[in-house]
């Protein structure tokens, strides 16, 4: 039997981003994807023109429906819009003993719109964090939720470390946002620190990037998967997306969730910290 896994996130009418991004990396990675909606948008490569949050009632059906017949190995969270719907999440996961949660603290769009209200930060860290499994911020979120300014390595390795001091059994702090010729991302839990490193890739074609990289992460944790090997193929995954993009939309058009099967993905570079480094 293929793992079950699911999604926990909003709705991209564009195809690129949300759920429908993850299922189809699902559906590349070989498990099978289940998803429960928190949100609808209206949205397309220029940007998001209309959201509309599910009610909490539905949301929760939804979670109790997954629950009660399905075997989740292992399951992720995207948009989840505000404080009250968070904890909806975060009492539906627990009701479930849902595996394996990843925490995609999507916060803004590509074109910059708010796809999490303010008020609802805490609630993300004091709700669902301690919960997740892994938290797969990049480095705009991780300020949010560190309050932080993230801009040296020291200052990813001192929020990686507070973002773990807030519950999180690990944390994957992306680095696509920074400079650099490579794209950098920390990987970091109580007991072990990498760096995988992927060139970085001149292009405005990076929709959904977020989404498909922790959707990738979920399906290979849902195999079983430890967290190193699940973070390297989610890297090569989300590299591939990337590089070999589709050239859709006249904005930030979306990745290729083909690529990773057509192309056998990317080269990723892993670098260990020593403890020294990590201090």
């Amino acid at each position: 039997m293929r793992p079950q896994v699911l999604t926990i996130a909003g709705s991209d009418s564009g195809g690129g981003a949300g759920i429908q991004a993850d299922l189809k990396t699902f559906q590349e990675l070989g498990v099978f994807g289940t998803s429960v909606v928190t949100a609808v948008t209206a949205q397309n490569t220029r940007g998001v023109h209309g959201v509309e949050a599910v009610s909490k009632e539905l949301l929760a059906q939804q979670l109790d429906a997954i629950g009660s017949d399905f075997s989740i190995e292992a399951c992720k969270t995207g948009m989840l819009f505000d404080a009250s719907r968070i904890e909806t999440v975060a009492l539906g996961v627990k009701r479930h003993a849902f595996k394996r949660l990843v925490v995609d603290p999507v916060m803004i769009a590509k074109g910059g719109a708010s796809l999490l209200q303010d008020t609802a930060v805490d609630a993300l860290k004091t709700s669902l964090l301690p919960l997740a499994t892994v938290v797969t911020p990049n480095v705009p979120e991780a300020e949010v939720l560190t309050g932080l300014t993230i801009r040296t390595f020291q200052d990813r390795l001192e929020a990686a470390e507070r973002l773990l001091s807030l519950g999180a059994k690990a944390v994957i702090l992306k680095g696509g946002h920074l400079e650099g010729e490579r794209a950098e991302d920390l990987v970091i839990s109580a007991t072990e620190a990498f760096v995988l490193s992927a060139p970085r890739v001149a292009t405005t074609n990076t929709h959904g990037t977020g989404c498909t990289f922790s959707a990738a992460l979920t399906a290979e944790l849902g195999k079983g998967h430890a967290l190193i090997d699940a973070a390297v193929t989610a890297k090569r995954f989300i590299q591939s997306a990337i590089v070999h993009d589709l050239h859709i939309g006249s904005g930030h058009g979306p990745t290729n969730h083909w690529a990773y099967g057509m192309y056998r993905g990317e080269d990723v570079t892993i670098e260990t910290i020593t403890a020294s480094r990590a201090r």
